[in-house]
């Protein structure tokens, strides 16, 4: 039996079946070379709130250089009905098309393309699941990653959702949570491969496997005197637990050492950190901090720092790991150009009437370098100074006075990176810069701002030629 580890998840069958058989029949109508594009972009920000991190380009990048068809993929294909031609095109299948891209860790809002797929029909269609399976959730966790920092005060953040994550995802929802701003991870795969700290404390079940509890603080920080974090809720935190932690760190500090930490993991955490707090000081351990873990959030964060709690560290896990509440992010990948001509879906309900023709996306800045709005043009025309809502025609905005940036850049060409992609924390580094340059009224929890997107006349005119086309052809 085959299980997943001994799988290529960088073969072209990563992908829904659907994706093959409509590559097998442009192919036996002979339309594999037919030149198209398609628009990554998404409708809706998540967690009700006003920002979105771009993540997941710089694995989905290493990913299409790789997307081929090995020889056992053509051989489980042959099962299912695919004509030999067909699979024979397959056998020497590779990624070959141009892509066009934000950068990673750009903030990015809904309708706006972000990435741009060029290439055949073929190989364009067959990409898009695994692009929707890697933005989609990397952008999703990273920006929970960067609510929870926004909030945290400058706490240390590490990502614990190994554990709950789902599955394998759980490599991306690290990597999602650096490029959000957290700085480790209990992950210690992810922490190998991305070049972070790996962070752990001790479970319950170490101190429940001795007979009593200052014993098993007093061997765990024997044997792990560097960076020692005592768990001090197995029991009862303030009778027990802390006063244990006190004993073990006075005798660590003759031996020349010191305890880093204690950490709370259940119960009243503002409560318990405070009271924590004040019988380590009158300790004389002012120096030993405070760890929180247990079903954290932004919003849970946000409370304790209002009620005075002390925390210095948060291991925040299945909320971040997992994207809850929202759990994915609805991006969505459409056909916008094919055989030389602008293409749209047309649905009744003009939020999902989507843009056509090759597009790029201008950011407009004020003199302080803030944020202001983006637009939306057909590539090629002149920068914009005017636009209109995208489905509301009677709202527009004058962009004169505004400096604009173009977003969407050459990130690959004919299947090649045209450069290399920056590391994770290069992107959380950008993340954090970019999230600078947008005003407080956009990020926060309740009722944030909206931020402006709009298209260009001759796009918005373009669009309204094209529905009118679609709609006296469908009489």
């Amino acid at each position: 039996m085959q299980h997943i580890f001994s799988t290529n998840l960088a073969s072209a069958l990563y992908t829904d079946m659907y994706q093959i058989s409509m590559a097998h029949s442009h192919f036996n109508y002979n339309r594999q070379n037919e030149q198209v594009s398609f628009d990554y972009f998404f409708r809706k920000q998540p967690y009700s709130g006003g920002f979105t991190i771009f993540s997941g380009l710089g694995e989905l990048m290493a990913l299409l250089q790789e997307f081929k068809f090995e020889i056992q993929d053509i051989d489980w294909l042959y099962k299912h009905n695919f004509n030999d031609g067909f699979l024979e095109y397959l056998r020497d299948f590779s990624f070959n098309g141009t892509v066009h891209s934000m950068r990673e860790g750009e903030i990015v809002f809904p309708q706006e393309p972000i990435v741009r797929v060029e290439g055949n029909i073929v190989e364009a269609q067959l990409v898009e699941t695994v692009l929707l399976n890697y933005l989609n959730f990397q952008s999703l966790v990273a920006t929970k990653a960067a609510r929870i920092k926004l909030v945290a005060r400058g706490a240390a953040l590490s990502e614990f959702g190994l554990r709950r994550a789902q599955g394998i995802g759980s490599m991306f929802a690290s990597r999602a949570a650096l490029t959000g701003g957290f700085t480790s991870t209990s992950n210690v795969l992810a922490a190998s491969i991305y070049g972070v700290p790996a962070v752990g404390t001790m479970a319950h079940a170490y101190i429940q496997s001795y007979d009593d509890e200052l014993e098993a603080f007093r061997s765990f920080a024997k044997v792990n005197p560097e960076g020692c974090v005592l768990l001090v809720d197995t029991y009862d935190t303030l009778k027990s637990g802390v006063p244990n932690a006190i004993t073990v760190g006075k005798e660590m500090e003759k031996e020349g050492h010191k305890l880093m930490g204690i950490r709370l993991d259940s119960g009243d955490l503002a409560y318990l950190s405070k009271q924590a707090r004040q019988m380590l000081d009158a300790a004389g351990l002012n120096y030993v901090k405070i760890v929180a873990s247990n079903q954290l959030d932004e919003l849970i964060i946000k409370s304790l720092f209002e009620q005075g709690a002390p925390i210095d560290i948060f291991g925040v896990g299945t909320n971040l790991a997992t994207g809850k509440p929202d759990a994915a992010l609805d991006g969505v990948y459409k056909l916008s150009m094919a055989d030389g001509e602008p293409r749209l879906k047309l649905s009744e309900n003009i939020k999902k009437t989507t843009l056509p023709g090759l597009k790029q996306v201008y950011r407009y800045h004020d003199d302080a370098g803030n944020f202001v709005a983006d637009a939306i043009a057909l590539e090629g025309d002149a920068i914009p100074d005017f636009m209109f809502h995208p489905y509301e025609p009677e709202k527009s905005m004058s962009l004169e006075g505004y400096k604009a940036t173009p977003l969407l850049q050459p990130v690959m060409k004919d299947g090649k990176p045209t450069a290399a992609s920056p590391s994770v924390l290069e992107v959380a580094d950008y993340a954090t810069e970019r999230l600078g340059k947008l005003t407080e009224e956009y990020k926060r929890f309740e009722n944030p701002h909206i931020y402006k997107v709009g298209v260009s006349k001759p796009l918005y005119d373009l669009r309204a030629t094209l529905r009118s086309k679609y709609k006296k052809d469908s009489l």
